[in-house]
């Protein structure tokens, strides 16, 4: 089974003073995050400062797309990022955010650790709260993209299925970083 990692970096980060892709090596590092847990392969969805981002990542092995629409909120990242792996042979997708910056690649390797197939929907959770990433099987893409509204991403679709939660706590806190 091939996971595809989908990584949500497209957000102006206004209360973060500018956009989360551009902070420290956040971008890189959650690429390298997702390649070292066990993605096959790595879709970054960018919006805001799209252009400086970009750069970035060269070197990486990443297809980049960009949210046109990215203002509408993480719905619409998150839209983009299935749209374009609609045509991949993945079986699912690993959605990440860029701003987790304490979220590595055990956590990844912990979530794709469960029975990955076409039906599965997982997320990590820290100490009982459902965070990210979340892993969507194949078989969900389509709902969750209609589903899928402004800053609310996939949230009414996963409380209206059952989804695995994967404790991963102890290794680390996946609270996302709001301000610097």
């Amino acid at each position: 089974m091939s996971t595809a990692g989908l990584l949500l970096a497209a957000g102006a980060g206004r209360r973060m003073g500018r956009p989360k892709a551009l902070v420290d090596s956040w971008l890189v590092r959650a690429v390298a995050a997702l390649r070292e847990g066990g993605c096959a392969q790595v879709l970054v969805v960018l919006g805001a400062a799209a252009d400086e981002a970009r750069p970035l990542l060269a070197g990486q092995d990443v297809e980049v797309v960009v949210a046109a629409d990215w203002d509408e909120g993480m719905g619409s990242s998150l839209r983009t990022g299935l749209v374009a792996l609609r045509d991949s042979s993945g079986d699912a997708a690993l959605v990440s955010l860029v701003d987790l910056p304490d979220v590595g690649p055990d956590v990844v390797r912990r979530v794709l650790d469960r029975s990955v197939n076409s039906t599965t929907l997982a997320r990590a959770a820290y100490n009982g709260r459902a965070g990210h990433p979340v892993l969507m099987g194949r078989e969900h893409w389509a709902g969750v993209v209609a589903s899928a509204q402004g800053d609310l991403g996939a949230r009414a679709y996963l409380a209206a299925n059952d989804v695995l939660l994967v404790e991963c706590g102890d290794l680390a806190t996946g609270r996302d970083v709001d301000r610097s």
